[in-house]
């Protein structure tokens, strides 16, 4: 479906039960071969793959623009970054991967584990793929991607852009099959690990699956991130990037800024700045220039927002700018700006997905501290401040995969990037994210030296 327009784009077959059979045979054949290879050689099809991407990176973006709806600037951004991504580990797996030497007679190698399968989402339907292959394959690893069902064209797409790259045959396989063959896959004895990126409640059956046939899994879930205003913030730069930090691929991003806990003393400076920055933001057509807000991914999604919007101003929340649907075809929600959130609203305790921001105003560091944390998720953080001292204790203090200071959470292939609490638990991207689908071998030599 087209978001925008709430009409068909495509109608795909599901895989059949023989075909995922002989997907699986097929990569685990491929895998065996491709591990053997040198790491040198490897290295060489990322470089392709970002090549391919880079060339295609018009056709690719409008794919995705037109199956989950964010803008088509965004969009090409996403596929710049895959290439990027896939040109870090070309350049870098080697270092990450070194044999270390522990003792004289003793060090560290890593092996690949095999077949990962990959449960990923629409909302970055080409980077929360390849920030995940990327690192595995130059590590010796093949994939089974099983992709969100509403991104079925950017599947297929994806194994097409491992084909033009002159991928080994099957070593990456798009498999379209239902949510209920997951667990299939995960108790298949040819899928060696599993890694996922989604919501907390299908991060927990997934780990459930996992773990009762002892498989390696990296989860990254969901967020509710603080976006942390002191008294001594820059305030306008503040407003304006946290505009950005929300609002971002249509506010449909698990590290989106979602809960802005500021100082009482300059709430009001921040929430006027703010929300005046918002409704100069443009909604509509993502596939035009100039649109900045584009649809919600699906109708349902954009109508549980609107009730987490209903029931936190219904508990007392302040409703500054918007606060509905937009009228006409298509999922889109006017983005919106909750003000006096507290602890106990909807959009406060629960992860908003989509163009809404909440305002939660603080009487200084200390509460702002224990707000920030007041969370079940713990993926980013953000905090303004001009004192290094505080910026430091608030860096320490945060619970979260990574805190931010003076700029909003972004995901970087130089940087490791995953949560703790119902956040999940692994890391992706760096040289952690390279080690994780690994065998880490302790390697001892005795009497042969």
């Amino acid at each position: 479906m087209n978001p925008a327009t709430g009409k068909a784009l495509s109608t795909y077959d599901l895989h059949t039960a023989e075909e995922v059979d002989a997907a699986l045979d097929s990569a685990v054949a491929a895998q065996a071969r491709w591990r053997e290879k040198p790491l040198s050689e490897r290295v060489v099809l990322l470089r392709e793959l970002a090549a391919v991407l880079r060339a295609g990176r018009g056709e690719y973006a409008r794919l995705i623009t037109e199956e989950m709806g964010k803008p088509l600037a965004e969009a090409e951004a996403e596929i710049d970054k895959c290439a990027l991504n896939c040109e870090h580990y070309a350049e870098h797996a080697a270092e990450y991967l070194a044999e270390r030497p522990v003792l004289a007679e003793a060090s560290v190698v890593t092996e690949p584990l095999g077949v990962v399968l990959a449960v990923m989402p629409w909302n970055y339907p080409f980077w929360q793929f390849f920030r995940f292959a990327a690192p595995a394959l130059a590590a010796g690893n093949g994939a089974i991607l099983k992709h969100a069902t509403n991104v079925p064209g950017c599947a297929l797409a994806i194994e097409d852009v491992f084909r033009k790259a002159s991928a080994p045959a099957g070593l990456v396989r798009a498999l379209l099959v239902d949510v209920g063959e997951v667990a299939k896959l995960i108790a298949d004895d040819r899928i060696a690990a599993v890694t996922l990126t989604g919501s907390t409640r299908v991060g927990a059956l997934v780990a459930s699956q996992a773990g009762a046939a002892l498989k390696k899994q990296v989860l990254e879930l969901g967020g509710s991130d603080p976006f942390v205003v002191l008294a001594d913030a820059d305030i306008p730069a503040a407003a304006e990037t946290a505009v950005r930090a929300r609002f971002i691929n249509n506010g449909q991003s698990c590290v989106n800024a979602k809960r802005f806990i500021v100082d009482e003393a300059v709430a009001d400076e921040f929430a006027a700045a703010f929300t005046a920055a918002v409704a100069r933001l443009q909604v509509g057509d993502p596939a035009e220039a100039g649109t900045t807000v584009g649809p919600l991914a699906r109708e349902d999604l954009r109508d549980g927002l609107d009730d987490q919007v209903r029931r936190t101003v219904a508990a007392g929340g302040v409703l500054r700018h918007g606060g509905e649907p937009v009228a006409g075809p298509g999922y889109f929600y006017a983005p919106t700006v909750l003000d006096h959130v507290k602890p106990g609203m909807a959009a406060f305790d629960e992860e908003t997905f989509g163009p809404v921001a909440a305002i939660v105003r603080v009487s200084g560091d200390d509460e702002a501290l224990a707000l920030a944390n007041d969370t079940e998720f713990g993926l980013g953080a953000a905090v303004w401040t001009r004192s290094e001292e505080r910026a430091r204790r608030f860096a320490r203090e945060l619970q979260a995969g990574a805190v931010f200071v003076n700029s909003m959470v972004a995901s970087d292939p130089r940087l490791p990037f995953g949560g703790i609490k119902k956040s999940g638990y692994g890391r992706e991207l760096g040289a952690d994210g390279i080690r994780e689908f690994v065998n880490v071998k302790t390697v001892v030599f005795g009497g042969t030296r």
